[in-house]
């Protein structure tokens, strides 16, 4: 009577430690490895990942930037059957890229360059993947990570030198769209006067805000899409000169409004109203210019040898 107690214990001994062989080998401790690593990861880069969330509420321009990351998962998610079944990792060459990515890391925080203390977040999950998943995994992972370079805010500098010119743009072009309408239209700078009023093109107002959320959901359209290259690459060439456009169109009839509406509407059309229209305005100039380019251009059928 006594020993039952020990022998009924017995297989569920048998169970635990079977239970503990699965649980760290193979596929079971990668995991566990791995959800270690990630966690490691997100409380090293947590003060830019903060920086990152807070630029992505309070800036509209990078608003976007809370869409990337979701995106990224969920582009994994939906390739998930074409991870590679034989997992070889390259510690190595994981090693060599992942202290270049400290490397910048550290650099970013000695320099006060925030911009490259957030892009060496990406080599970092680059160098993990390899560690971990071998080059096979890496090439699977690899549009993924580098999609989200779209989440990190452009250097101050770059905005500057980018929103100067078109600023100038978006003045010259709506300016030339009046007049050619036929309105009493005259640039000054970054000023557009029209009768008594006067449309000041601000930084806030050059495009660039449009430009970057669209290049950033025409990259997204590319890896989605299943269409040939030639076709992505006119999606991504085409972002610019559409977002260009959109706002050109903005800003113009804006103007209109000015005069044969009233300025307190134009002013609300300008700052609110048109910032809702302007991407499906953009969506609708792309999808335009791919059914023209489809009817412009028929795809030859596949030639059929004769013997």
């Amino acid at each position: 009577m006594g020993e039952r107690p020990a022998t009924a214990a017995l297989p569920a001994l048998g169970v635990i430690a079977e239970f503990r062989q699965r649980l760290w080998e193979g596929r079971e401790r990668r995991a566990i490895v791995a959800l270690l690593v990630a966690a490691a990861t997100a409380f090293a880069f947590w003060p830019t990942l903060a920086a990152l969330y807070s630029k992505w509420v309070n800036d509209p321009q990078y608003s976007h930037g809370l869409l990337v990351v979701p995106f990224a998962v969920g582009l994994l998610w939906a390739k998930r059957d074409r991870f590679p079944a034989e997992v070889r990792p390259a510690p190595f060459i994981g090693l060599i890229l992942l202290v270049l990515a400290v490397a910048g890391r550290v650099l970013g925080g000695v320099i006060y360059f925030a911009w490259l203390e957030a892009f060496s977040l990406l080599p970092f999950l680059a160098a993990l993947t390899l560690i971990f998943g071998g080059f096979g995994a890496f090439r699977w992972a690899l549009p993924a990570i580098a999609f989200l370079v779209f989440m990190i805010p452009m250097p101050y500098s770059v905005e500057i030198q980018l929103g100067a010119p078109l600023q100038t743009i978006a003045t010259i072009a709506s300016t030339y769209v009046l007049q050619t309408l036929g309105q009493p239209a005259l640039a000054e700078g970054n000023t557009i006067l029209i009768k008594d009023f006067k449309l000041g093109i601000v930084e806030a107002c050059s495009g660039l805000r449009m430009l970057v959320t669209f290049i950033t959901f025409s990259t997204a359209v590319c890896m989605v899409v299943r269409k040939p290259v030639s076709d992505k690459l006119l999606i991504l060439l085409s972002a610019i000169p559409i977002a260009l456009m959109v706002n050109i169109t903005r800003i113009v009839l804006t103007g209109l409004m000015y005069l044969y509406v009233d300025g307190h509407t134009a002013h609300v059309f300008f700052h609110d109203l048109a910032g809702w229209f302007m991407m499906p305005m953009a969506l609708a100039l792309l999808w335009v210019e791919l059914w023209m380019l489809r009817h412009l251009f028929t795809e030859m059928p596949p030639r059929v040898a004769i013997r």
